[in-house]
């Protein structure tokens, strides 16, 4: 039986496995791999930002705010041969997103994913992988929630991609090495999703003493501790993925936007 990728087509059927190239099994497998060596138990509390934690009005504005930005057609479209790359960076960013460390009531700190898919495929196709990810795993992990949604899909799959594709082809454009410009990318990447994560939470929730900038400041500052460090594990982690891409599915890649930089 085959089952729809993306919409009526391309379909994955079975079959599929056995007529791939032998290194793009390698690739497969080296993607499975890397989610089960991430994959660990957690606890129940919630990531992202928790169901319930924003005001109404604040999770529709930030929903409304994500509308323009969601689309994927043109990608899929375009990139058929790259589907399999695709897929990965989504199972990429489910992983890497769903490693939490407890930080500020309402959120946590983790890895985002989000960055690495930006630089293959642009900012626009990550917003849509982005928001599965996130539906994903606030309707099966009950991590995150449907009421921040829109919050944590404008932080983690719109804001944070769009400085990483900026950041990559900046480099690029300067001269920097490749895997310097991936690691900058995506780390900095990480980091300003959680920069404007902080600034979700300072909205809803000002000190009441110094309002909002002083609510904004101490959500930053507590995140920081442990998003300095998962940014810049994160930035190595990406460069040693695309390093087996460029290895085992260079091919692919010469139609991306990675290629074109």
């Amino acid at each position: 039986e085959c089952f729809p990728v993306f919409g009526s087509a391309p379909k994955w059927c079975g079959k599929e496995w056995f007529t791939m190239k032998k290194n793009d099994k390698r690739l497969f497998a080296l993607s499975i791999a890397a989610a089960m060596l991430f994959v660990m138990p957690t606890g129940a509390s919630a990531m992202h930002i928790m169901e319930g934690y924003l005001p109404m009005g604040h999770a529709i504005a930030w929903g409304a705010l994500c509308l323009p930005f969601i689309s994927i057609k043109k990608t899929v479209s375009q990139h058929r041969k790259a589907l399999l790359i695709l897929a990965m960076a989504g199972a990429y960013a489910f992983v890497l997103s769903a490693l939490k460390i407890p930080s500020v009531t309402g959120s946590s700190s983790h890895p985002t994913g989000t960055g690495l898919g930006a630089i293959l495929f642009g900012p626009a196709a990550m917003s849509i992988i982005g928001i599965i990810v996130l539906l994903f795993q606030a309707l099966l992990l009950a991590h995150g929630g449907l009421t921040t949604l829109g919050a944590n899909t404008f932080s983690m799959a719109i804001a944070g991609p769009f400085l990483s594709y900026g950041v990559y082809r900046l480099c690029r454009k300067c001269g920097v090495n490749k895997s310097v410009s991936v690691f900058l990318a995506t780390c900095l990447g990480d980091l300003f999703t959680y920069c404007v994560t902080s600034v979700q939470l300072g909205l809803a929730h000002p000190s009441a003493e110094g309002g909002v900038m002083a609510s904004i400041t101490t959500f930053m500052g507590i995140f920081a501790v442990t998003q300095i460090p998962l940014a810049i594990v994160e930035g190595l982690l990406s460069v040693v993925v695309i390093l087996a891409l460029e290895s085992y599915a260079s091919g692919e890649l010469s139609e991306l936007a990675y290629s074109n930089y």
